[in-house]
């Protein structure tokens, strides 16, 4: 029983030490000059580049996959001339961008935007935006040109008999069948998308990732900024991946009634 006891002692003392240890390096890590601030910075920054570079990345992946389906559904149809060599010209340049977003890593296409197309911005984050929505977009692309070209051809026919051209039978008919669907696929684009922008402090941008190196540059402690953020990263995944989930939950029982 004594024998217990003084392990208990022991622990008790081993676990108190490591506790003031903590709470030392939790001070030095946040507290002292104000560090965590860095880290919230970080994370605003993270959150626009997310956002920003969302919008980007659907607007270039819906219009590369609308000019892409309609070239591939219609292009037998279509009259040879000038209006038919210029579809064909833009549906080419969509297989080659698609191809090389695709094909190389999102590191590589943000230091090529960073340090040779916009060598003369200032806007670090700016850049970076843009590079992961282009990246985005080419992905946002094929999610969206499957989700047309699931739909059925009847459904276009349909729109067609009833007087709507082609522009109104996509927006009115296909357009919210299609939104339906790759919904849900969209929103985890986004999440995935949040998790790429942490290579952003590879051209000095201060997101996340970048302050947390920072502190620990600063205090040559790396557990507790690193971990902290670790825990920020997968807070907000699973936050919008319960969302995502709800979302998914929602669809299913609009299809059901």
């Amino acid at each position: 029983m004594e024998q217990i006891m003084l392990w208990f002692e022991q622990l008790k003392d081993q676990f108190l030490v490591w506790f003031e240890q903590l709470k030392m390096e939790f001070v030095l890590n946040f507290v002292t000059q104000n560090r965590w601030k860095l880290l919230l910075n970080g994370l605003g920054n993270t959150l626009v580049m997310t956002i920003f570079a969302l919008v980007i990345g659907v607007l270039i992946g819906v219009t590369v996959a609308v000019l892409r389906s309609t070239w591939e559904t219609n292009h037998t149809k279509m009259k040879s001339g000038v209006g038919k060599f210029f579809f064909s010209l833009a549906n080419r340049i969509c297989i080659l961008y698609t191809t090389i977003i695709r094909g190389t890593p999102v590191v590589v296409q943000l230091l090529i935007l960073y340090y040779i197309v916009f060598a003369t911005s200032k806007n670090g984050i700016a850049v970076a935006t843009f590079a992961f929505g282009l990246n985005s977009g080419a992905y946002v692309s094929e999610i969206v040109r499957g989700g047309i070209l699931s739909i059925e051809k009847g459904q276009m026919e349909a729109g067609r008999s009833l007087g709507l051209n082609y522009v109104q039978t996509m927006w009115y008919i296909i357009a919210p069948q299609v939104f339906k669907n790759i919904l849900p696929t969209l929103c985890n684009e986004f999440i995935s998308l949040l998790k790429e922008t942490s290579v952003a402090g590879y051209v000095a941008v201060a997101d996340l990732t970048f302050a947390g190196n920072r502190i620990r540059g600063v205090t040559y402690s790396p557990f507790m900024p690193l971990i902290a953020v670790a825990l920020i990263y997968l807070v907000l995944v699973t936050l919008l991946t319960w969302l995502v989930g709800k979302l998914e939950r929602r669809l299913r029982q609009s299809d059901n009634r």
